[in-house]
């Protein structure tokens, strides 16, 4: 009887010290889960300001297209407005060259009635002539105009070149040796850019990168992904490296060249093969500068483009 009592009593205080300890144990678990909570209301906070940036981003974006299509259309109107300016004087040019004839025609031969009357029958053709120009004048001028682009200077100002920063690059699903990259180039919404580097350029180094890019080649598709730019390399039979804008650029950067002025097709027409013109004189220097006639790829006010290591090589 005396064992079985100091037995109970031995054994009394251990279920309470389980309950105590158990007790501590839920604490703990409930204040972790507190925290646990706590981190995610602040991480869910997060993530919605960062929506939230994002889509305010995306809208300043469009709001700066926008701002921009109204000033190529400020300009076009301007540069219309300017070309009729023009057309008028050389409307009234051709008025004073029909009346100018008459004195030379008398002072030639003492037999000139037959020509003075020729020279007289004209100005009435010249004034019809002038009102359908100016029910039409337009079209006329248009008509002058595409020849004097078509005979344009075929140099490096014709290209669009323009600093871009890769922001996210991919192996094409449907070829081996091409990457699907979407590029910053200044623009309201990144472009498509397929670009066969696989071969040269390890994929986590495409990734975040800073590059050049040519932006008005027609697009074209490859392998079903339509490419909207080309990146600019030095480029060997056996090694290709990206070409590097000067620190402190940012994405929509113009490339000029000294020398060459003058502001890009906005669009290369493939029949004119201006690319096929100009790429034979894009070289690096001995120094890696990207040049073109010994004119570097220069950023106004930041630097020259160039090569991490290829010197005197072809860029393209």
């Amino acid at each position: 009887m005396f064992l079985a009592r100091s037995f109970f009593k031995m054994s009394g205080p251990n279920p309470l010290l389980r309950l105590e300890q158990r007790a501590a144990e839920a604490d703990q678990i409930i204040e972790y889960l507190k925290q646990q909570v706590q981190l995610l209301k602040e991480k869910a906070m997060v993530q919605a300001s960062v929506r939230e940036e994002k889509k305010l981003m995306v809208e300043n974006a469009k709001l700066k297209n926008d701002i921009e299509e109204l000033k190529k259309q400020l300009l076009q109107k301007e540069k219309r407005r300017g070309v009729l300016e023009v057309a008028m004087p050389s409307s009234g040019a051709s008025v004073e060259c029909v009346s100018k004839p008459t004195p030379p025609k008398p002072s030639g031969p003492s037999a000139s009635a037959s020509p003075a009357a020729a020279v007289q029958s004209p100005p009435p053709k010249d004034d019809k002539k002038k009102k359908p120009e100016k029910k039409g004048g337009e079209k006329a001028e248009k008509k002058q105009a595409a020849p004097s682009q078509d005979e344009a200077k075929v140099d490096v100002s014709r290209l669009d070149l323009r600093v871009g920063r890769i922001i996210t690059a991919e192996k094409h699903p449907d070829a081996d040796s091409l990457y699907v990259e979407q590029v910053d180039v200044g623009e309201a919404a990144p472009r498509t850019v397929v670009s066969g580097l696989v071969k040269y350029i390890p994929l986590d180094q495409m990734q975040n990168r800073m590059a050049v890019l040519m932006c008005n080649l027609k697009p074209a598709k490859m392998r079903g992904v339509v490419s909207q730019a080309m990146v600019m390399c030095a480029s060997s039979p056996d090694k290709v490296e990206i070409l590097d804008p000067p620190s402190g650029s940012v994405p929509g950067d113009r490339v000029s060249f000294q020398g060459f002025p003058g502001e890009p097709d906005k669009e290369l027409n493939p029949k004119k093969k201006v690319w096929e013109q100009v790429q034979p004189d894009l070289r690096t220097d001995d120094q890696c500068v990207a040049t073109y006639k010994g004119s570097a790829f220069e950023v106004a006010g930041k630097g020259v483009c160039k090569a991490q290591s290829m010197s005197n090589s072809g860029i393209k």
